[in-house]
C-alpha cells in the first residue's frame, strides 16, 4: 500500500492539529511541506488545480491545506474526517 501524502505548510495554524490527529491514529504518511521547495509547491498546485475536493476551499479563497492524499486519490481536508478514514 502506498503511503498517504500530507501537503502542509508549517506556517498554517491548521497543520499542527491535523498532524496530531494523524499521530493519534498512528498513520504513516509522506510529508510534503509546500513551503520547503518549489517542487513541493508545484506538486500541491497540480493536485489542487485538478481535484474537486478543493473546489470549496478555492471558492472561499482558502489554500486547501493541510490536505491528505490517499492511495485511492481521495483527499481529506478536515481533521475530523480522519478517524472515519483510518478506523
Amino acid at each position: 500500500m502506498t503511503k498517504p501524502a500530507l501537503f502542509f505548510a508549517h506556517l498554517c495554524p491548521d497543520t499542527e492539529p491535523f498532524v496530531a490527529e494523524l499521530a493519534r491514529l498512528n498513520v504513516d504518511y509522506e510529508s510534503v511541506n509546500i513551503l520547503e521547495s518549489m517542487a513541493n509547491y508545484k506538486r500541491f498546485l497540480f493536485l489542487r488545480d485538478r481535484h474537486s475536493a478543493f473546489d470549496h476551499a478555492k471558492q472561499n479563497s482558502h489554500i486547501g491545506i493541510p490536505a491528505l492524499l490517499l492511495a485511492n486519490e481521495r483527499v481529506v481536508l478536515d481533521k475530523d474526517d480522519l478517524s472515519s478514514v483510518f478506523k
